[in-house]
């Protein structure tokens, strides 16, 4: 599904990525973590074509992404709150992800009722613009918008910052669904442990822009490998 190949980039003198191979296969569930200055982000916007490599290549469904355009068709993200429009509502946020997405309202409704108790009834029929919503309620739009789609491929950082316990849980729940269920290939960065063990079949510990470990999480045994690692630092 994402193929990535002598991929680098820098920053001035600063390189923040250098990663010679990693493969994600179809249906993996992939977290990544390392702390601030890792990398994460920076290779989260390479593999979006937002940022132009340096050296190398990124291959989604053996497309390359500075290349093409049709990876984009099985692929959404949320990275920040850059990626809303703030002068929309909720409403029409979602509808216009919908239309982009080739569905009628009726379907982006349909589509909706799934994320009603992680919504908790705070962004549907606010009649408000998203830029007067909190942190937590943008980020839940922004989560949603890209889930909307179905994707074959989902990319979101951090997802779990400024939610709160309820909001945290619910989801994680609709992760493991979409996963589960959907199949849907899944990368997704967290300082969260505890959070990013409970929804990843595989975690990459990123340090100083390269993959330092590939660790596979079964039952969620790498928390003891990574909580070892930081402990270490």
């Amino acid at each position: 599904m994402i193929e990535i190949k002598n991929l680098s980039k820098k920053f001035g003198e600063k390189e923040a990525v250098n990663i010679e191979n990693l493969h994600i296969g179809k249906g993996e569930a992939v977290g990544l973590v390392g702390n601030n200055g890792a990398g994460k982000t920076t290779l989260f916007r390479l593999i979006l074509d937002l940022y132009q490599a340096t050296t190398g290549e990124v291959l989604n469904h053996g497309e390359n992404v500075a290349k093409g355009e049709e990876w984009k068709k099985v692929t959404a993200e949320y990275v920040d709150s850059g990626f809303l429009i703030e002068f929309l509502t909720p409403e029409e946020y979602f509808y216009f992800h919908g239309e982009v997405r080739g569905m009628d309202k009726s379907e982006v409704d349909r589509r909706l009722e799934r994320f009603e108790k992680f919504m908790n009834g705070e962004i549907m029929g606010q009649k408000k613009y998203i830029r007067n919503f909190s942190s937590g309620n943008k980020q839940k739009i922004g989560i949603i918008a890209a889930l909307l789609a179905e994707p074959d491929i989902l990319i979101l950082d951090e997802p779990f910052n400024f939610l709160d316990p309820s909001s945290q849980i619910e989801i994680k729940r609709i992760l493991r669904e979409f996963n589960e269920k959907k199949g849907t290939t899944m990368l997704i960065s967290s300082h969260n442990l505890d959070h990013i063990v409970e929804v990843s079949s595989r975690i990459l510990l990123m340090e100083s822009g390269q993959i330092l470990k590939d660790i596979e999480n079964r039952e969620g045994e790498a928390v003891g490998i990574l909580n070892d690692y930081f402990e270490a630092k």
